[in-house]
């Protein structure tokens, strides 16, 4: 059984300044045998962290990077992982976890029901492979608890993940996965076949709350400086 977080945030994300080595030693520190760097709209960070792990051996061996991405769908978000380019965004969400499924990545429903994040609003019919029913960013555990039903209802494998945006929430929210080694092949063939356990704790109301103060204060900087430029 290997335990891996399916869903954190890089600086290379428009929403987190989160920096790939403290991300990666956070993940060892917590006994993680892989994540998946999950960016908004963006791969780049992803990659980094492969190429990290290969140059340090000695601070990262055995740590597994799956390269994913959170794309914005036109309902809202839609991870996916093992992908090997950028996949475009605001397409429907059936139009994106098909184009997921031609690059041969593994499309996950990340938090459905979590309306504050752009959760699509429902599981069946979206075409994903997968459904994160444990996303420890949720304030309550009520969105995770409707996710985990529906997964249920239509037998469909689960996923769990921190949805991390700073790197001491890494491993807060996981997945156990019964893969045969741990490799990225090996556990996405786990996570398909629903040989998953999600796990972790929600995150203290606190953090969430000064998450998304920083958010705003980000959204008005590029207002700004968007509006200074158009003069």
């Amino acid at each position: 059984m290997f335990k891996f977080d399916l869903h954190i945030h890089s600086q290379y994300s428009r929403d987190s300044k989160a920096p790939l080595e403290d991300i990666l030693r956070t993940a060892k520190e917590k006994g993680l045998d892989g994540i998946a760097i999950c960016d908004h709209d963006e791969i780049e960070g992803a990659y980094k962290a492969m190429a990290l792990v290969r140059e340090f051996p000695e601070k990262y061996g055995g740590l597994v990077v799956i390269p994913g991405i959170e794309v914005s769908t036109a309902k809202g978000h839609i991870l996916a992982l093992n992908v090997s380019e950028k996949i475009p965004p605001m397409m429907t969400p059936e139009e994106t976890t098909d184009y997921a499924r031609d690059l041969g990545a593994l499309s996950i429903i990340a938090h459905p029901f979590r309306k504050s994040a752009h959760g699509i609003g429902y599981v069946e019919g979206a075409g994903a492979d997968a459904v994160e029913t444990f996303n420890s960013k949720s304030t309550t555990n009520g969105a995770n608890q409707k996710a985990d039903q529906e997964a249920d209802r239509l037998k469909m494998p689960k996923t769990g993940g921190s949805d991390a945006h700073i790197a001491e929430l890494v491993g807060r929210g996981y997945t156990n996965i019964d893969a045969t080694e741990n490799t990225t092949e090996a556990v996405l063939e786990a996570i398909r076949q629903g040989k998953t356990i999600p796990g972790g704790e929600l995150t203290p109301y606190s953090v969430v709350v000064r998450q998304m103060g920083g958010n705003v204060i980000r959204r008005t900087k590029r207002f700004f400086k968007m509006q200074f430029h158009e003069v």
